[in-house]
């Protein structure tokens, strides 16, 4: 279902109209639904009761996933064959690789099954879902081990994940695959080092890699493209490198049918960048976009908004008490791919009030995934703010983006940080928000009311 501009701005409209009523009643009338105004969580990431803070957010299930609740970036929806709706979920570090829960019901998750990593020294921070195959990256901790690559499982009975194949990216300068795309059954797009791949820094060592997965069975590499400078034996000087150095390597890799000759490449310290890929085998550079420096580098994740002429850009909050601030979602005009123009950046609070525990700051948003189990809207917005937590933004007006909902939980028991940190956030084509925190919390299922 895609949020037409008429629905958002008659949701908005309802919502003024709703706040204003709840002003005018009596105290004991507006005590049946307390909507905080927005600038309340600048006092605090957790209200003072120990509850949520949420403003037009309802929680409507939470989920521990049976004491291993450290989630990374892959979720996805899996419509089984027996019908079952269920929700895959890449664990953010060892023992666990992924977990699939049965949101059939999103009041009443399960967990249907959970899976332990080859070995402890690698994550799964990133998986997609097409039909009835799943496509997981492994990365390791270090380069030059193993497993590292990309593994295409059969789900069609969820219980019983069955490896179809796996697609070794391991080397001496490698680390595997950070990310990857998989939305229309014949590619897998990532972001991944290679054997054959010698960086010109250390931190350079992941690309743009396109794999032919149309036999699953045998999975091929067509297509790669890197950041020029960053391969020792470029033509060209190395980048220059930032401050805090999180290294010029692809991040994000999102294919969309609208446009399936483009690649919307985030590249960390390198920015972002716009790929030709109608040739599969020799992808060429259309444009490329940077905030950094002045600001800190570490682009994370391009969606393009192909039928209003824009693009969503965020950065990735990486450092504890918000060294890196600001961490921020970017809005560009994009109506000129070859000239891309930030207009605009998604307000955020008073960084202040989370800068004592954890990361704050953008890192992922709702990806319009191509897939008919997933939402599409180009007018509502929903990114994760680690400790600011899952936040709302209406674009309807692409220059003055305005905050329409809020959700933080409190800390989990035993959080690390004393603090949420929200990680990732996907939508269902239900309105069903899923969101999951990266250390211990686990699974959050949510309702929108806007």
């Amino acid at each position: 279902m895609k949020v037409g501009r008429k629905k958002v701005a008659k949701k908005t409209a309802k919502r003024v109209a709703k706040k204003a009523a709840k002003t005018a009643a009596p105290k004991k009338a507006a005590a049946k639904k307390s909507v905080p105004k927005q600038a309340a969580p600048a006092k605090s990431p957790i209200s003072s009761n120990g509850g949520p803070i949420t403003w037009n957010f309802k929680l409507i299930a939470h989920h521990l996933l049976d004491g291993f609740g450290g989630m990374g970036e892959g979720m996805s929806i899996q419509i089984a064959p027996d019908g079952r709706r269920i929700l895959w979920l890449a664990h953010e570090s060892a023992p666990k690789n992924f977990t699939a829960v049965d949101v059939s019901n999103p009041r009443k998750p399960e967990v249907v099954v959970q899976t332990d990593l080859p070995q402890a020294h690698m994550r799964s921070n990133s998986l997609e879902t097409c039909g009835n195959i799943m496509a997981v990256a492994y990365q390791t901790q270090k380069k030059g081990l193993k497993p590292a690559g990309m593994e295409l499982f059969d789900i069609s009975v969820p219980e019983r994940p069955r490896s179809i194949s796996f697609f070794d990216c391991s080397g001496e300068t490698s680390r595997g695959v950070h990310q990857l795309w998989f939305c229309d059954g014949e590619y897998v797009h990532c972001a991944s080092g290679a054997p054959d791949f010698t960086p010109t820094h250390p931190n350079d060592d992941q690309f743009y890699r396109c794999i032919d997965v149309r036999n699953p069975s045998k999975p091929v590499e067509v297509g790669r493209w890197w950041m020029p400078g960053t391969r020792q034996g470029d033509n060209i000087a190395p980048p220059p490198r930032h401050p805090l150095d999180k290294g010029h390597r692809a991040h994000n890799t999102n294919v969309y049918p609208q446009r399936g000759d483009r690649c919307y490449l985030a590249y960390i310290d390198g920015g972002m960048f716009i790929l030709d890929i109608s040739d599969k085998a020799n992808p060429k550079r259309i444009s490329q976009w940077t905030n950094s420096p002045p600001y800190t580098g570490f682009m994370h994740t391009v969606v393009p908004l192909f039928d209003r002429g824009l693009m969503l850009v965020t950065d990735e909050s990486t450092e504890n008490n918000a060294k890196d601030w600001p961490k921020l979602i970017w809005i560009l005009d994009a109506r000129e791919e070859a000239n891309l123009v930030p207009i605009a950046t998604c307000p955020l609070p008073d960084h202040k009030a989370f800068a004592a525990k954890g990361r704050f700051g953008a890192h992922n948003i709702h990806e319009n995934v191509p897939r008919p189990t997933a939402w599409q809207s180009d007018q509502i917005v929903l990114g994760t703010f680690f400790n600011g937590g899952l936040r709302a933004y209406d674009i309807s007006n692409p220059y003055q983006p305005q905050q329409v909902g809020v959700f933080v939980p409190p800390a989990p028991p035993m959080a690390p940080t004393g603090t949420i940190q929200l990680n990732d956030v996907f939508v269902d084509e239900r309105e069903i928000v899923y969101t999951v925190d990266r250390h211990i919390g686990g699974l959050y299922i949510l309702e929108m009311d806007f």
